[in-house]
């Protein structure tokens, strides 16, 4: 039996759902207002100021804010020397990096903003 040729790609944007779904449920679990949620959900994609500078630096920017290191590093740090903030941090910004991805909003390559890790997004160019 072979696997459709974008099974990996599904099986990341199901991936990201499970982070999405574990940071959220992490999140409530500490009992923190939503409001807190929502401010800083969108904090990761000021990333897209990146491509004033071109293409390269905007991938760059961007992949910075939108890899899963970053989160994670928070947690592990906030749990070393307990910090609620940054837990609080680094589940928002790994819920944001989960949603994204399971939009099928992957890392950059520098070729184009549309050209991601999970496939190329949006229209096409010749579509426009």
């Amino acid at each position: 039996m072979s696997l459709p040729r974008d099974a990996p790609r599904i099986w990341l944007r199901i991936e990201a759902a499970a982070a999405l779904a574990f940071a959220v449920a992490c999140y409530v679990w500490l009992g923190r207002g939503w409001g807190l949620f929502a401010l800083l959900f969108l904090v990761p994609d000021v990333s897209f100021v990146g491509y004033l500078g071109g293409p390269r630096l905007g991938a760059w920017v961007y992949n910075v804010a939108h890899s899963t290191i970053g989160p994670l590093a928070l947690l592990v740090v906030s749990q070393l020397e307990p910090a609620r903030p940054l837990t609080i941090a680094g589940l928002i910004w790994l819920a944001h990096i989960g949603f994204d991805r399971m939009l099928g909003y992957g890392l950059k390559y520098p070729s184009d903003f549309h050209d991601t890790h999970l496939g190329r997004i949006g229209r096409s160019p010749d579509e426009m």
